[in-house]
């Protein structure tokens, strides 16, 4: 039976088959569309025009500094205040054993690096463990902080951002995380995170990462108390914003886990069609950004794999152990072994490529 397909989504597809750019109606348009096979189909075009079948993991570490935190936001299961059970601060000694345990993997090549708003940490302290990792470890790329935490010492130093970024870099710092842009709405951020970065705050770290050189990703948490309106204008500020620089390197959609959060009681997490309708709208309204991630860790593996098919190419990594989103309810393993992510990306036919934080290709297996 022939799908029936209405005329605004034909119009839709036409523009995507001839490179031309979708507006914020268009966006709205396509989140409100049922025809998943459709969609999915459409965005997998995109994908497979934009960065063929090859399908990028790194093999890398997940380094969580602390869970103290400042800003405590209604949607985070992670962060503690200092005196609450379950706080925790790492000295940097557990930073290079947590390290070297991951280095029990030969092909272990990087580290993510975030952390909570610590309320009595300085920008000297987080600026001494990237030192301090880069010297110790100067094989491993590091991809660190994310644009809220970079606002933060901005503020706690008295420093630019400019400044800090540089330091940074200087200390041996390759990418900036993603994560932090939740909805870059005011309206949302004011009523769930309002002691940390604006949406404004966050896109400036981006913008002056940029134009220093430093490459950094970009995210988006839904699921929440977020119009799908907010969903598309949070697509369509990254996608100008990438205008302008050029630097944004991949896009996650996190799906919102309500589990042990303020907010949970209130949503129940989202389902399978929302996740992938979101991976591949984005991929269908982020024309000027390669690369679109599949995070496994929220999404769970068999959905990140059906979302290889919808619009992705990126499957994140190994990790070695996870715990800010499993504090929230992620029903995904804590880590990957290599050989199981190289499976997942053959068992649907396309091809496993290792890379760095920026994206430079260690290794494909065919």
């Amino acid at each position: 039976m022939k799908m029936q397909i209405s005329n605004d989504l034909r119009k839709i597809k036409k523009k995507i088959l001839n490179g031309e750019r979708l507006t914020r109606d268009e966006g709205i348009t396509l989140f409100n569309c049922n025809e998943f096979a459709w969609l999915g189909s459409l965005a997998d075009e995109v994908r497979k025009r934009m960065s063929d079948d090859l399908v990028y993991y790194n093999v890398n570490c997940h380094v969580n500094l602390t869970n103290i935190c400042t800003a405590r936001c209604k949607f985070c299961a992670f962060g503690r205040d200092e005196k609450s059970d379950g706080a925790y601060a790492m000295t940097i000694e557990q930073v290079i054993n947590l390290i070297n345990d991951a280095l029990k993997d030969p092909n272990m090549s990087g580290l993510h690096i975030v952390s909570g708003l610590h309320p009595t940490w300085k920008f000297e302290d987080y600026l001494e463990i990237i030192k301090t990792i880069h010297e110790k470890f100067p094989e491993l790329y590091i991809k660190g902080f994310t644009g809220v935490e970079i606002t933060h010492f901005a503020k706690i130093s008295g420093r630019s951002v400019e400044n800090i970024l540089t330091e940074l870099i200087d200390a041996g710092l390759q990418a900036i995380a993603g994560g932090g842009a939740e909805i870059l709405s005011d309206r949302v951020r004011n009523l769930l995170c309002p002691k940390k970065a604006t949406a404004e705050e966050w896109l400036n770290v981006a913008r002056t990462a940029h134009n220093l050189g430093l490459k950094t990703n970009a995210s988006m948490l839904y699921g929440h108390i977020e119009t799908i309106e907010e969903r598309v204008d949070h697509l369509i500020k990254l996608r100008e914003l990438q205008d302008e620089t050029g630097g944004f390197q991949t896009f996650i959609p996190f799906p919102f886990l309500p589990k042990n959060t303020e907010l949970g009681k209130n949503f129940k997490q989202t389902s399978m069609w929302d996740d992938l309708r979101t991976i591949a709208v984005s991929r269908l309204m982020l024309d000027n950004i390669k690369n679109i991630k599949a995070y496994w860790v929220m999404l769970t593996v068999p959905v990140a794999q059906v979302a290889l098919n919808f619009g992705a190419n990126d499957i994140d990594g190994t990790i070695h152990k996870e715990t800010i989103l499993h504090d929230a309810g992620a029903s995904s393993p804590t880590n990957l072994a290599e050989d199981e992510i190289i499976k997942i990306i053959h068992e649907i036919g396309r091809v496993p490529a290792a890379c760095d934080c920026n994206y430079n290709i260690l290794r494909i297996i065919e």
